[in-house]
This record gives structure tokens, sequence and C-alpha cells, in this order.
């Protein structure tokens, strides 16, 4: 089935003096074939492990400058795709094909095109309530993790602030994607940034996936989000044994400290977390201090 979808022009990412990472494509991942995503492949491939790193809302790959060349510079490959509707990757039009389980298989088809293994997940926002779902049913090729800012669902009700979220994003006439991330609390980006965050978005009805995102927060037990999110419970609280490391943006008022320490609690052996004061929900703008002290901790230094 042909998914109706947009694809920025290539012209909207001439301006990113921060993130020289050239773009590779794949548009024939099994159940995706009419749609191309974009993903950054650095270092060396024949690397032990590849760091796979996984943006959220409203966001794309990025998010990851800081970090990509601490991890390449380490001798590890990196490989950080944009989600379907972000980045370079084609835009569905269609408020419908947003939902868990596209985005989860379309993640899914990439690990396995791509035939990654010793992966260590690298994942924040959606990129976690996405990510933290996959190695439950990819054992083998999954290792180590970098957990910030994020969480699984797990049916319990929201926080006020998720419902806060949830109402304004439906509410607005147009989310203002670079504004909205230069105005995080702890915000470390800068003009030059804003206009990146803003690329992949020409005009309002690229946006469809920024404005599906929120809705996509699971307020029933049924949803699909909460049937992976409990499965992955017991996955990181009974079967996980890799090593884990984990960073909190501290200013983060919907997935702030609270809820990365019940986290903490449910990853199996997670040591204590990173904290950083000054950092809002877009930890990996704070990105090199992170990396350098994962790196430390799993001894994956140069």
């Amino acid at each position: 089935m042909t998914i109706k979808a947009l694809r920025t022009p290539e012209q909207r990412f001439a301006m990113l003096p921060a993130f020289p990472f050239q773009p590779h494509y794949v548009d024939d991942l099994d159940g995706f074939e009419s749609l191309r995503m974009a993903y950054i492949d650095e270092g060396d491939k024949s690397a032990e492990y590849t760091f796979l790193c996984l943006h959220g809302e409203p966001t794309w790959s990025y998010l990851y400058r800081k970090m990509i060349p601490v991890f390449t510079q380490a001798g590890h490959r990196v490989i950080a795709p944009d989600l379907f509707g972000f980045g370079r990757s084609d835009k569905p039009v269609d408020d419908d094909t947003y939902n868990f389980e596209f985005h989860r298989n379309s993640l899914v088809g990439l690990i396995e095109r791509l035939d990654l293994k010793n992966i260590v997940l690298v994942c924040q926002d959606w990129g976690g309530f996405l990510g933290l779902t996959i190695p439950m049913d990819m054992q083998d090729r999954f290792k180590k993790l970098i957990v910030m800012n994020t969480g699984i669902s797990n049916g319990q009700a929201l926080s006020e602030a998720a419902i806060q979220w949830m109402a304004f994003s439906a509410a607005v006439p147009e989310i203002p994607v670079g504004g909205l991330i230069a105005c995080d609390a702890g915000s470390a980006v800068n003009m030059m940034d804003v206009i990146a965050y803003d690329a992949p978005f020409p005009d309002n009805s690229y946006k469809t996936g920024v404005r599906r995102f929120p809705q996509m927060i699971p307020t029933d037990a049924n949803d699909d989000a909460v049937k992976y999110g409990l499965r992955a419970i017991d996955f990181w609280s009974n079967t996980w044994d890799g090593d884990s490391f984990m960073a909190i943006g501290m200013k983060d008022a919907v997935l702030g400290e609270p809820v990365m320490m019940a986290l903490k609690g449910i990853i199996k052996g997670c040591p204590e977390p990173m904290k950083i004061a000054e950092a809002g929900h877009f930890v990996q703008e704070y990105g090199v201090e992170v990396a350098e002290n994962a790196l430390k901790h799993f001894n994956l230094n140069k």
C-alpha cells in the first residue's frame, strides 16, 4: 500500500554548520516500500559497537550532533535515523498513519536492513518510548543502554504536565518546532540550531508527525504502546543483562527526575544516574558530557 507523504527539499538542509554528517537513505523497508527513511552512519563500520541514537518529538538526528563525534572518535560506529515524519525522512500526511506500531516496526526494519549488531541503544523522549520496547524482541543484537529523559508506557494515569502538553499541541494552530526547543528549560541552542530544527518543515503541511506524536501518548490501557510497554518492563526488570547508563535533565517538567527514577527501578542493574542540573528535556544539548561519561562508565574510551 502506498502511503502519501511529503519529502523535504534538500536545500532546506544546506545551512547546517554544526551537522556535517552526510545522510544515507533506505526506501525498501519491509512494509514501508513507498517511504524513504534517512539516517546518519558515521564512524568505523567494522567497529565492535554500534551506537543507535533515537530521537523523539519534535526533533531529528540533529539532536545528536554533539554526541556523534564523541562516539566516533572513541572508535565506534553511530547510526542515527530520522523517524518518519521528521528530519530528512519522508513525512506521511495522513494523521492515521502515525501510531506506535508504525514507528516501532520501521525501526525494527532498519535494524534488520542494516544488520546491526552489538548495539548500544541511545534514546530519549519517543526514541525511548519506542526504542525501549525493541531489545526484548532482538535480544542478541543489544548489549548496552544510554537512556535520557524518557519512559515506558504502562497504562497508568498521565501527569498534569503531560496532559497540558497534549492539550497545547492539539489546540495550537502550528507547533513552532525551533522555538519550542529554544524555550526548553535549560536550553543550550543558538540561532543556527533553531534554524536546523525548523529545517525539516517548510510549512505546516509537513508537520503531521509533529502534531500527532503528542496525541500518541497512551490514555488507554489497551493502547499498543502499553501492550509493548508492559512486555518491555518485564524484560528490563528480569531479563536484561547488559550495562546501562542514565542521564537526567533535571529541569524537565514532563519526563524529569521522578519519571526517570521510576525507570531506573525498572532497568535491572541500572547505576545511579548522571543528573544535569542545567539541562531540560532535550538532554542531548549537553551531549558531550553525557557521551564522555557513558563511555567512561562502559570502559569504551579509546
